[in-house]
């Protein structure tokens, strides 16, 4: 007890709010609903916040984390979108007290090096997964090889891809690939429509394992690559791997983790 002010010897203080960047999608909509939260809770520069609160689906979720490659701030989602499976309920009352209660995911992106004809390689980094798809009419031929031992000599099919944790449920779903919880240290390599060999479904890799594919008659079967929206036309070659020095955090409200909705969508009718 302080004897002179009669106040006990330490005061409980609040922690300070954290400060907030507001963006949303091209959405009416979100865009109404970003002003709102802005003018309730404020907003500051991107290079001074604490946390960004993204307003739209997925795709908006996917961008604005690119967006953040070098800053790296964590992003609270909240769902003004189509598919909002990697966004939060929208809600404008106690934002503050959920960013304090909010589980935090790390993700690593994927880094995708495309050779062409010339040699040049062309580098992007894709978040969900790297594809590879065919050009024409023509059925792609592929051979894989994980950590510099080929696996598959001959791969015929529409195209196959690998998906992070964070885009197993994307892309890879849509081609029967698995869904991967995002602390599990595994990367998927799934197939797009595979004729031949007829019955291979893919593999679970390590998270940190190499994949090459080296695109077999390419002038005649043509093929692209794609991270995420980046695309590179009539490749020849394609590595990918993962990139564990890069990481961006996102932010679920407690109790409604990624992986609680892994597992609800496993078990889903």
């Amino acid at each position: 007890m302080d004897a002179k002010l009669g106040l006990p010897d330490t005061v409980t203080q609040t922690a300070p709010l954290p400060t907030l960047h507001f963006v949303a999608s091209d959405r009416p909509e979100a865009r109404e609903a970003c002003q709102r939260l802005q003018d309730r809770y404020g907003i500051v520069p991107l290079k001074d916040a604490d946390i960004i609160v993204a307003l739209g689906g997925d795709g908006f979720m996917l961008e604005t984390l690119h967006t953040n490659l070098k800053m790296q701030k964590p992003v609270f989602g909240m769902n003004w979108g189509s598919v909002g499976f990697l966004m939060n309920d929208y809600c404008e009352d106690n934002l503050p007290e959920r960013l304090a209660e909010a589980d935090r995911t790390i993700l690593h992106p994927l880094q995708m090096d495309a050779w062409v004809e010339s040699g040049q390689v062309h580098s992007g980094l894709a978040i969900n997964e790297v594809s590879l798809l065919r050009q024409t009419r023509q059925t792609a031929k592929l051979r894989v090889s994980i950590n510099d031992k080929v696996r598959l000599e001959e791969l015929t099919c529409d195209g196959c891809l690998v998906a992070t944790p964070a885009g197993s449920t994307a892309y890879n779903l849509s081609a029967h690939g698995p869904i991967i919880p995002l602390d599990a240290p595994s990367l998927a390599l799934t197939p797009i429509s595979a004729f031949r060999p007829r019955r291979w479904r893919g593999a679970l890799l390590s998270h940190t394992a190499k994949v090459r594919f080296d695109v077999l008659e390419a002038d005649k079967r043509p093929v692209s690559a794609t991270a995420d929206n980046f695309e590179v036309r009539r490749v020849h070659r394609v590595e990918v791997r993962e990139r564990r020095d890069i990481s961006l955090t996102m932010m679920f409200d407690a109790g409604r983790t990624y992986e609680e909705r892994v597992l609800a969508e496993q078990f889903a009718g």
